[in-house]
């Protein structure tokens, strides 16, 4: 039986990492590849494919020739590949540093990123045994998926491939093509930024990606090269914060309390007379989120003033309504969850493989669940990897030339390696989210201080080499919590186990509230900080927005014993009850990434490259400023009350705005 294309580079990579003199083709042909069919013509392009493979997994194929002989010779012409070919330098790290690392790979979550930072760290776990380190409490940073425009254009910037997208423009209020060569994304004011040379203006530009109002498409066909000093951090340093303006609001009077706390009544003057409305004078930066918001708040709220802040809520609601009333498509939801994942191909097997074994060889006697679920696979997926495992090896096929694994009693030994103890370098997207994750670190002072991010991030430059240079395309946000005594109060709690008395502000309900809760953990997206508690008022695990708290002192009582937080880390923004309402959800492509962030129990994907979700949500009376807030991004497919309320939020707002 022919042998697969993973097998067939694995046994290719082998062979060439242990040979001194080298070998030829005749050689290969017949010991590796199995060829008797005579055909040299059509041996000597899977060949030559073969190696274009390996070099671009970074192995360096050297070509060997007598004194006096033509490369061209195949009788004549040997290869080899160089033991310390692309492989990842020893890195050692202490206790401490461990923490850091881990503090850095989990900050991406369910970003593109994610995924590269997880297996950064499987491949220096790969390098010497992890340490046994706990998390400290109230540090958990997270940043905040960025979504799906973001994802594609990492993939494009690491590949370098142009991209074209739709894009708001700033100055003039229009919807505009962009064709965009990506140099590097950061974030800067709680904005994410797309640094690149625009084609069509023939200079370097800067693009908000919440502006960016279509799908990101990726020009795989052409190439470009980015200037060689490229730094986006310093490039978006240069960046102005835009200015403190002013937006005339009319309220609703008695609602919307957390938008009255930061604003102020306009000119001491009421709405329109009898209106039950009141004009309040609103401080605000970037009009596209405030234009966000006050389309949630539909028609509790109505802007007045600048004309291109009305503009902007105007064109949320519209395109809201507008997906709303769209017929339901045709949908079919699989068995379980349906993640959007590129499909696996033979690459990834061989790079999953060639972690797998030094991994092993660090990690000896692990459970082969526990194997698995390090690597994001299933069992079955982690079985068929050891099977073709153990049939690779060397040309003669010897006993003793073969890879030895074995897992007969569930724990997963290896005590065969043939010289594959060192993972591959890091890829670049596995050094941007590692080296960025961890400048971005630096924000919190409980982190930098005592030296270990310091050192880590040197250790990681020296063995990321020239791939850790093109981390300075990424930039991450500021981490550190905007309210730094309330976040100090709750982690002293963390730590003592004490209990906690809280004024809460509920912008979903419009209220404020006085509770006992039990603090467990302090989480972030980005720099607004969250902390999972049990609740006594509701008597539930509940998680309570930092910015939102009106104050917050222990009350003298120590936790109640026998109540734990919720499983996983970091903790999950919603927790799920029996008492939640499944909503049915659909989402454009631009809006798919909702399904992540609200944990979306099954999804089906739709042939727009959009998405229908199952959802399920604790109180439902705020969806329809959920719908209003994303702007022709999501809309309620069912239960029909909700899609219906939803439908008649949307109406009342646009009606306030005479239509």
């Amino acid at each position: 039986m022919p042998v697969s294309r993973t097998e067939r580079l694995l046994n290719l990579l082998i062979a060439l990492l242990n040979t001194r003199y080298g070998l030829r083709r005749s050689e290969l042909r017949e010991k590796v590849y199995h060829d008797s069919s005579g055909n040299d013509v059509a041996f000597g392009r899977m060949f030559e494919r073969d190696k274009n493979d390996l070099r671009q997994f970074g192995f360096e194929v050297e070509t060997l020739t007598d004194m006096g002989w033509s490369e061209d010779d195949p009788a004549t012409t040997r290869y080899r590949i160089g033991k310390e070919s692309n492989r990842l330098p020893d890195v050692q790290l202490g206790p401490d540093e461990w923490t850091v690392l881990l503090l850095a790979s989990q900050l991406w979550e369910r970003a593109a990123l994610g995924t590269a930072a997880q297996s950064a760290l499987r491949k220096l776990q790969a390098s010497g045994r992890l340490a046994d380190v706990a998390l400290p409490a109230g540090v958990q940073p997270r940043i905040k998926p960025a979504g799906q425009a973001f994802d594609d254009l990492v993939s494009a910037l690491h590949a370098r491939h142009p991209v074209t997208f739709m894009y708001l423009a700033g100055s003039t209020g229009n919807e505009e093509l962009r064709t965009v060569e990506p140099w590097g994304l950061g974030s800067r004011f709680g904005q994410w930024y797309l640094v690149g040379h625009d084609r069509a203006r023939k200079a370097p530009r800067h693009f908000r990606l919440s502006r960016i109002t279509s799908a990101v498409t990726t020009l795989e066909k052409e190439l470009y090269t980015p200037p060689a000093d490229f730094n986006v951090r310093r490039e978006l340093d240069r960046l102005p914060e835009l200015p403190l303006r002013t937006a005339v609001v009319e309220v609703r009077e008695g609602k919307l309390l957390a938008l009255r706390r930061r604003s102020s009544v306009e000119g001491g003057a009421a709405g329109r007379p009898g209106s039950g409305y009141e004009r309040l004078a609103v401080q605000y930066r970037d009009p596209e989120a405030l234009a966000e918001e006050l389309a949630s708040y539909g028609p509790d709220a109505q802007a007045i003033a600048p004309p291109g802040l009305v503009a902007a809520v105007l064109r949320r609601l519209r395109a809201a309504a507008e997906f709303s009333a769209e017929p339901a498509p045709a949908y079919s939801f699989g068995a379980a969850r349906a993640v959007a994942v590129r499909k696996r191909t033979s690459e990834d097997q061989l790079k999953r493989m060639l972690q797998l074994v030094p991994f092993l060889v660090h990690n000896q006697g692990l459970h082969i669940q526990d194997v698995a679920d390090r690597f994001g696979i299933t069992r079955k997926e982690l079985e068929d990897d050891l099977q073709i495992l153990i049939c690779s090896g060397l040309p003669e096929g010897y006993p003793d030339d073969l890879l030895d694994i074995h897992w007969d009693d569930d724990h997963v030994y290896i005590t065969q390696d043939l010289d594959l103890t060192k993972p591959v370098r890091f890829t670049v997207e596995e050094a941007c989210a590692l080296l960025a994750g961890l400048e971005t670190l630096n924000g919190l002072p409980e982190v930098a201080e005592g030296g270990a991010l310091e050192s880590v991030t040197l250790k990681l430059l020296a063995a990321a080499g020239e791939e850790g240079l093109r981390a300075a395309s990424l930039a991450g946000p500021e981490v550190a919590p905007a309210d730094a005594a309330t976040h100090a109060t709750v982690r002293q709690a963390i730590e003592s186990r004490s209990q906690l008395r809280l004024r809460y502000l509920s912008p979903q309900r419009d209220t404020i509230t006085e509770r006992d809760v039990d603090p467990f953990r302090l989480y972030s997206l980005d720099n607004t900080w969250y902390f999972e508690a049990y609740c006594h008022l509701v008597h539930g695990l509940r998680n309570f927005r930092l910015d939102r708290v009106q104050d917050v002192h222990p009350n003298g009582a120590p936790v109640s014993a026998g109540i734990t937080p919720a499983e996983g880390v970091p903790a999950r923004l919603f927790t799920a009850s029996d008492d939640d309402t499944t909503v049915t959800v659909q989402l454009t492509r631009r809006g798919r990434g909702l399904a992540d962030d609200y944990y979306a129990e099954r999804t089906a994907e739709l042939p727009d490259g959009g998405m229908v979700a199952e959802i399920r949500f604790g109180t439902t009376d705020w969806l329809p400023m959920f719908v209003a807030q994303h702007g022709g991004s999501a809309r309620i497919l069912a239960p029909g009350e909700l899609a219906e309320a939803s439908r008649r939020w949307l109406a009342a707002s646009l009606a306030r705005y005479g239509g």
